[in-house]
C-alpha cells in the first residue's frame, strides 16, 4: 500500500523542495535522498511484515497460524461454487423442472484475495521445487 504512495508523493516533495532551492542541481540532489530514504523506509516495513509472517506461521495456535489457510479454503470453495458447483447444480435443478436461482457470489472481491495467495502459493511451489523448504 505504502510502496503505491510514492510515484504520488515524489512530484509533492519535489514541488516543495523546488521553492526551497531554487539551484536545479540541489533540488535534484534533495529528491534523490528524500526518495532513497522513503524507499529504504518501505523495505524496512516489508522486512518487518516478513518476520512477522515468519513468527505466524511458526505458531501452533490455529488462531494465530491457522488463518492463511481459512482464507485460502474460503477462497477456494467460493471459486469451487461459483464456476462448477453452482453451474452444475442449476442444470440438474432445471433438467427436473425445479427452476430455482441458486445464490451466485460476487467473485470481483475475492479474486484479488484469491489471486494474491496464489502468488504466494506460486512462489511456496517454487521454494519446494529447489528444495529450500520442508
Amino acid at each position: 500500500m505504502l510502496a503505491s504512495l510514492i510515484p504520488s508523493l515524489v512530484p509533492l516533495v519535489g514541488d516543495v523542495l523546488d521553492r526551497f532551492f531554487p539551484d536545479k542541481e540541489k533540488a535534484a540532489q534533495a529528491k534523490r535522498e528524500i526518495e532513497s530514504q522513503l524507499t529504504d523506509h518501505l523495505a524496512k516495513i516489508d522486512l518487518a511484515q516478513l518476520q512477522v509472517n515468519k513468527e505466524e506461521a511458526k505458531s501452533r495456535n490455529v488462531f494465530i497460524a491457522g488463518w492463511r489457510p481459512f482464507v485460502g479454503w474460503t477462497c477456494g470453495l467460493a471459486l469451487c461454487w461459483t464456476y462448477i458447483l453452482q453451474p452444475i447444480a442449476q442444470f440438474v435443478l432445471a433438467q427436473t423442472g425445479n427452476l430455482i436461482d441458486l445464490p451466485a457470489l460476487d467473485m470481483s472481491t475475492m479474486m484479488p484475495v484469491l489471486l494474491g495467495m496464489l502468488g504466494l502459493g506460486g512462489l511456496r511451489s517454487f521454494e519446494k521445487f529447489k528444495k529450500v523448504s520442508k
